[in-house]
Formats: structure tokens, sequence, C-alpha cells
């Protein structure tokens, strides 16, 4: 019988949790309502919730407020995809549930449960029943009637897990793409994995075990540089808790003076310092000036450089992370930012005038904390974030709150619209939201056709689809399938006729040669001779094509 959950336990929790919805993201990746492989569910959820298992790893907190703060924290800036937000909204209503606790009893946890649920319909635009938001409104329901009944926490979570799983069922029914596909909500799903990795935590049992393939790693050759090229020798990283109250500037500028690739970042309560010095020693002695070391990591660059030629395991100090968290001091007004996936798409977006790309796309979706990170390496007031798939949308919206610039998301769900979205940028203009209605009246300007394959067998909306089998999507909704890419080419371009294109942007993806490329942009010079057809190498994965109409 449980009657507290404590720092350390709730911590403990959520690490199983992680676990849990890790060890079977494939199978929710696998509640796909589309035959499009981008069935990411899964795979968004278990790295949005590794974020708050990468930041609990590092921390005692003593208190379930803590062990919760530091837990909404990590997941709303590593959040991904539409599912990984409303993760991260759950658990920051529930922190703010239990804001001021030293532990939480049944009633307490149970009405964090349902705190979530409220922050996480707050959020959401235009809430969807038969989803997650429904799953959990209905677990947290039961979880605080439990309470009443029962102070154990372990039978509140149990009663929830109940609901939760009777009401997942139903979410096929709730949700008419859901009935067409015969599965159950994944998002829905995904919470209950984790609520039952906290209730196996409560109960003691083991997590579960994860096989990870590790990724292989290109090796740069380090032969081919000269220890001498190593201007300064030690990297130098250490963290100050303050104790004055005065300008970093001047700290600022001394280490200038000495070394090279400075970073400085600061909260009220500390900075931390990456440099590049010959003399690492002044540099913490000038840094103590302003408050007291906590932390220190000094490494010889020259002699790592010798042990990476030689071929030998170079010794580290892993216990400071070098993170350029600074944001770029303002110098204009107004700054782009693109997400995509794929070199020659990238190239466009910056021919456009797009500051900084962050690589993501379907099956991809960058986190918040990475879009973040490229809103404040643009030297701008007011950045413009195009995300270009409906599923990065939200992770996108987050930023706002994490930074002291303005963000401004333009709601692009396909590559075409962000880019006819920048060709409608006037960069001459003063005004943020002028700039701003005029990208999103531009969307509706072009419609975006894209060609794929079927991940795997299945019957949606009349078409018998195999697995294999070529896809085209027009504005995200199934348009035709056949074994044959000719076929669905023809079909495409008889189509950009009948809307009466005027210009056509053909992007082919990087597993379709120059050659066949052509030969499809072809395809729609003979069947719309009056429209202007590009062909451009986007590089893009999952999408053999991306078409442009407008």
């Amino acid at each position: 019988m449980n009657n507290q959950i404590t720092g350390a336990l709730f911590k403990q929790m959520i690490l199983h949790g992680a676990a849990a919805i890790t060890a079977q993201k494939q199978a929710i990746n696998d509640l796909n309502v589309f035959p499009v492989p981008d069935g990411d569910t899964g795979t968004n959820m278990s790295m949005t919730i590794a974020a708050a298992v990468a930041e609990l790893r590092k921390a005692e907190p003593a208190t379930v407020d803590k062990a919760a703060s530091i837990t909404a924290s990590a997941l709303l800036r590593g959040a991904r995809g539409n599912s990984g937000v409303i993760l991260s909204l759950l658990f920051r209503g529930l922190s703010k549930s239990l804001k001021g606790c030293e532990t939480a009893d049944a009633a307490a946890f149970a009405a964090a449960l349902q705190e979530g649920v409220s922050a996480a319909y707050k959020a959401v635009m235009k809430p969807a029943e038969g989803t997650v938001l429904t799953v959990s409104r209905l677990a947290a329901k039961r979880a605080v009637e439990a309470a009443a009944e029962e102070h154990d926490i372990e039978v509140v979570l149990e009663e929830a897990l109940k609901e939760g799983y009777d009401a997942l069922a139903q979410t096929t029914d709730m949700n008419p793409v859901l009935k067409k596909a015969g599965v159950v909500d994944a998002g829905g799903k995904g919470y209950l994995l984790i609520l039952e990795g906290m209730l196996a935590e409560l109960r003691g049992e083991p997590m579960p075990e994860i096989e990870e393939d590790a990724p292989k790693q290109e090796k740069a050759d380090f032969q081919v540089f000269s220890n001498e090229e190593i201007t300064f020798a030690f990297d130098t990283v250490f963290i100050v808790r303050k104790t004055v109250e005065k300008s970093l500037e001047p700290l600022r500028e001394y280490l200038n003076s000495i070394g090279d690739s400075l970073v400085i970042g600061e909260d009220d309560e500390a900075f931390k310092v990456h440099v590049h010095t010959n003399i690492p020693g002044e540099a913490l002695t000038e840094a103590q000036k302003y408050g007291t070391l906590e932390l220190a990591k000094i490494e010889n660059m020259r002699t790592q450089y010798e042990d990476l030629s030689a071929g030998k395991h170079v010794q580290s100090v892993d216990d400071l992370e070098h993170e350029d968290a600074s944001p770029a001091p303002p110098e204009k007004p107004f700054g782009f930012l693109s997400v995509c996936a794929g070199d020659g798409l990238a190239a466009v977006f910056r021919d456009l005038g797009v500051d900084y790309v962050v690589s993501g796309g379907q099956t991809m979706n960058p986190s918040t904390e990475s879009i973040l990170a490229g809103v404040e390496k643009i030297p701008a007031e007011t950045v413009f974030i195009l995300p270009n798939n409906g599923n990065i949308i939200m992770a996108a919206q987050q930023c706002d709150a994490l930074t002291d610039k303005r963000v401004i998301v333009i709601p692009t769900k396909t590559v075409p619209q962000g880019i006819t979205a920048m060709m409608n940028v006037d960069f001459e203009a003063e005004n943020a939201d002028d700039i701003a209605a005029a990208m999103s009246d531009s969307l509706s300007t072009v419609t975006t056709a894209q060609i794929t394959y079927a991940a795997r067998d299945s019957d949606f909306d009349g078409f018998e689809i195999k697995e294999g089998d070529y896809l085209a999507l027009e504005e995200g909704k199934l348009f035709g399938t056949d074994g044959s890419l000719d076929v669905l080419l023809e079909k495409l371009a008889d189509n950009a006729r009948e809307r009466e294109a005027s210009f056509i942007s053909v992007y082919f993806g990087s597993d379709v040669s120059e050659e066949d490329a052509q030969k499809a942009s072809q395809v729609f010079c003979r069947v719309c001779p009056d429209a202007e057809v590009a062909v451009l190498s986007g590089g893009q994965p999952v999408y053999y094509y991306i078409i442009s109409m407008e």
C-alpha cells in the first residue's frame, strides 16, 4: 500500500514510465491511421519523456514538487510532435497542481492528473475527442473518484488505467479516421503505457529491458589536421553560483581577450562558461569575482588530438556538457526559421531569406528545444517559424513562452506552403503582424502533392493498398495508389491541369535520380503546356516527389 509519493519515488515512477513506452514505441508507431510511413507517435512520445529522464538522472529531488517541476520543464523543451507537446502539457498541469508539496497523497496525485488534463485542453486550440485528451480526461476523472474511496495511490492508478483503457477502446468509434483504420488512438495508448510504468514502479516491478541498436557514426579523419592548428589548448567549462549582482560583460571581455569559442549562459542564480584558452586557471580566478565556483571541466585538446590521430580512446570529463544556449543579440527586427529535411530544400529556403534551417519533417519531428535553439541563434527581435508539417506546429508554438524574442508561427503544413509563404514576405515591411498576415494568406494559393510508399497492406477510404505500393497524397489526403509511379504522376498532372495551375515545381527526393526527375517533370509539361514547370533537387527522405501547384 502506498499512501505518499515522495520526490525520489516520483523520479523513479517517471523513469519506469519512460522505459515502458520506449519498450513499446514501435507498437504505438504501428497504430497508424494511414498507410503512409508517418507512424511516429511512439517515437515522439518516448523521445519527449526521455528528455525528462535525462534531467531527472542528474537530480535527487527532495520533494515531489521539485521532481514534477524538473519533469515538466524537460518535457516542454524536449517535446516532439503533437503527441509530445500534449504529453508535456499533461505534466505541466500536474506540476502546477503539486507546487509547494513535499509529498503527494492519493487525493493530491489524482487532482494533479486532472489539472494536467485541464492544462492540455486549454492549450489545444481545437480539442478533438477520441484522442489522448479523451483518454486522459476520463482516466483522471476516475482517479479523483477512486481517491475519494481509497487512500491508496496504487488503487487510484489502477482505477484510472481501467477507465483509461475503456476510453481507449472507444476512441475507434469516436474518431472517424480511427474507425476507418480500425485502430485505437496511438497517443492515448502511449499515455496509458506511461501510467502503467508509473504504477509498476509503485508495485516494485522491474523495469522492462530496452534493446537499442547503437547507430553507426561516421568518423572524421583527424590525421588531416596538425597539432599546431590548435591555438588555444584547453577546453574549459565551468559553472559559478552568483553571490553578487553585477553585469557579466567585463568577464565576457576578459575571457575573449585570453581565448576564443566563448559562450556564457546565465539565469538568475548561476552562469555557465565555455571557453578555449591557454590559461584556464586565470579564467577560473577571474570568474570567482562574480560568485562561487561550483563545477569545472578542463580538457587538453592537443593531447586529445594526438590520441584521436593514433586511434586511441580519448580521456574526457563528461560532467559538464557544453551547449551554446546564449541567444544571439538582435541585429535586425525580423528573422525566419524553417523546418525541412533535405539539403536541396534547405538551400531553397535559404535563398528565399530564411536565416536558420532546422532539420526535420515527416517521421523526424524536431523537439521544441531544437527549434528554440535555432530561434536563439537568429539575431532578430521577432522570429517567424515555418514548421512545414502539421505535426510540428504545436512544438513550434511552445517556443514563444521560452524566449525573450517574439515568435510567430506561420501554420505551414507542407514544404511548398513554406516556400510560398517566404515568397510573399515583404522584407521592407516594418510591422510583424502585416508580414504574418501576408504569409498566412498566401498558403491557400498553393496545392501540395506528395508521392511516397505504403508501409503495410491496408484498406483505406475505398482504396485497397498493398505494402510497397506508391501512394499519392494531395493536401494530406489520399489521392491515389498504384504499383506504377508513372500512373500516379499522370493522374497528378491531370489534376494540375484541372486546377489550371500556372506554376508547378517538382522537388525530387534522395531516392530519385535527376534523370528520372526530369522524366517526371516532362509529364507535367506535356499535360499542362501552359504552366511553367520547374524541377529541383529537394533531397528529402520519405517522399519520392513533393509537387507544388499554384
